[in-house]
């Protein structure tokens, strides 16, 4: 029997063609995940924008510095309300971890005003996470982000936004400058280093 010497040059390009679109099925799904991701950071920030201008419509205080929440919400016996001081900002980090700073309370206080979904009843402070394994947080507080908190009296925080992310969400609605603007990281720029998916960034959208 005659032994076959290999692939024709007709089945190589058929061998071709076929990697060639698996490639680009691949290629196109990583970028249709990372699309769906950026789009719900700006789905999260427009719905949270809309929550607090809502409330304070509502209430003439901003949420987690409302001085009297416990009055507006606490009417159930097995609800703990805690109020802010009512000096108007959000103090404390976006990312803080103690409870008594408003940045924290800011989703108790959302949440019982049902602005905010409620998604574990044990614990109304609970931050909602970003796609990139990260928080979403509400602050007044520019030591959040040094010089680029000049101006930018309350914001939304995000964590953990991988450098080439970042680029993309401030060229959707930014000027591409790291420290100005309404969207602001807590890297200095986004040079060479910064850029990449490897640098980590907080980002800061100003509301």
């Amino acid at each position: 029997m005659k032994k076959r010497q290999g692939f024709t040059l007709v089945e190589m390009s058929i061998v071709i063609v076929i990697v060639g679109l698996l490639l680009g099925m691949v290629l196109k799904g990583k970028e249709m995940i990372t699309n769906a991701k950026i789009q719900n950071i700006e789905n999260s920030f427009n719905s949270l924008a809309q929550a607090v201008s809502i409330y304070q419509e509502r209430y003439h205080a901003l949420p987690g510095d409302d001085q009297w929440a416990d009055l507006k919400f606490g009417d159930n016996e097995d609800i703990s309300i805690t109020n802010g001081n009512g000096d108007g900002v959000i103090e404390g980090h976006f990312d803080s971890e103690s409870k008594n700073d408003e940045a924290r309370l800011v989703w108790s206080h959302l949440r019982y005003a049902n602005l905010v979904l409620r998604v574990n009843a044990d614990n109304q402070q609970e931050q909602p996470a970003n796609p990139y394994f990260g928080i979403i947080g509400i602050s007044s507080n520019s030591l959040d982000n040094g010089a680029q908190g000049k101006n930018m009296p309350l914001f939304v925080g995000l964590t953990q936004i991988p450098g080439h992310i970042a680029i993309i969400l401030e060229s959707h609605s930014d000027d591409l400058i790291a420290n100005k603007g309404r969207i602001r990281s807590n890297q200095n720029d986004y040079d060479e280093d910064n850029r990449t998916s490897q640098v980590k960034h907080k980002l800061y959208f100003s509301l």
